[in-house]
């Protein structure tokens, strides 16, 4: 069970939205999707559910067209909530998942089931509107998931929501895909993407720009972070060949070097200046792959 999506462009008039956009999700995958606003995620989201048909190129799920007709087997969480105020919580569960060929019994077992597993089963006969924003969004990833989709889209699925729960939908996420669903993620919060994908895709005005697994998209951007915590000032250290960037810290530095080889360097010009607390080279992070691919701060 494959998500290709093969030279896709979605044209609107003469934006191009998307343009020549070539990406596969395995079974079992949990792929990052990232972009600033405006780099054609959402569209690329729309044309997967078959609500937006490509100008150009082919999605297929399992070797068979991606269209409307196949929006059973996927499960979307946008960004933006879509849920009806004034139903009760199982009302709106029941609405959406007949919506996707579910009969009430089974619709019932599967709500009750994710209502204890988010720790929440006394919302059943509320209001969604009586719920806090984080228990909404709950509710939202319920219904999203409700119908055991194969392929799932994730758009922002921690917004609102404080680090406990969190942590509890993480953990539904990884055991979906360890059932064996397929999984689109896009966040703002690169932590997340670093966490959970192996590969991903970071579009920039509707293109991709970077693409693959992520322990390789690391080692070919080549620089790397050191971090230094000292009982003396560090700033001198901008001065070394080979250091690109420097950010104070409350204990030390953050240096952004170009090498292994400039770490070396910087652990001579420290030596016997003072008491060194810490030094530590780390492999660059997703938001300084990020910021440095795309020029913008993703915050």
């Amino acid at each position: 069970m494959t998500l290709r999506i093969k030279n896709v462009t979605k044209k609107f008039g003469n934006f191009k939205a998307v343009d020549q956009l070539s990406i596969e999700i395995p079974e079992k995958e949990m792929f990052g999707f990232l972009g600033a606003n405006g780099a054609g995620k959402t569209t690329t989201f729309r044309m997967i559910l078959g609500l937006l048909m490509p100008t150009m190129g082919d999605i297929t799920w399992n070797g068979e067209k991606i269209n409307y007709q196949t929006s059973n087997i996927v499960g979307y969480l946008p960004e933006e909530r879509g849920l009806y105020p004034k139903l009760k919580v199982i009302d709106q569960l029941i609405y959406l998942a007949r919506l996707r060929g579910m009969d009430k019994q089974s619709i019932k077992d599967q709500a009750h089931y994710w209502l204890e597993r988010f720790n929440v089963p006394e919302y059943a006969n509320k209001k969604v509107e009586e719920l806090s924003k984080g228990n909404q969004q709950k509710i939202q990833f319920i219904a999203s998931v409700i119908h055991q989709p194969k392929l799932l889209i994730l758009d922002e699925p921690f917004s609102g929501l404080d680090p406990v729960n969190v942590e509890l939908l993480k953990e539904a996420v990884l055991q979906l895909k360890n059932e064996g669903t397929s999984i689109v993620f896009s966040s703002h919060r690169m932590e997340h993407v670093e966490e959970l994908c192996d590969h991903l895709c970071i579009m920039h005005h509707g293109k991709p720009i970077v693409h693959g697994s992520l322990r390789e998209i690391k080692r070919s951007f080549g620089k790397k972070n050191v971090l230094v915590h000292a009982d003396f000032d560090l700033t001198y250290l901008k001065e070394i060949k080979g250091v690109r960037k420097i950010k104070p810290t409350g204990e030390g530095v953050i240096l952004q070097v170009e090498n292994e080889e400039v770490a070396q360097d910087i652990f001579r010009a420290i030596t016997d200046k003072g008491f060194v607390r810490k030094f530590i080279l780390e492999e660059p992070s997703l938001n300084d792959i990020f910021i440095e691919k795309v020029g913008a701060s993703y915050e």
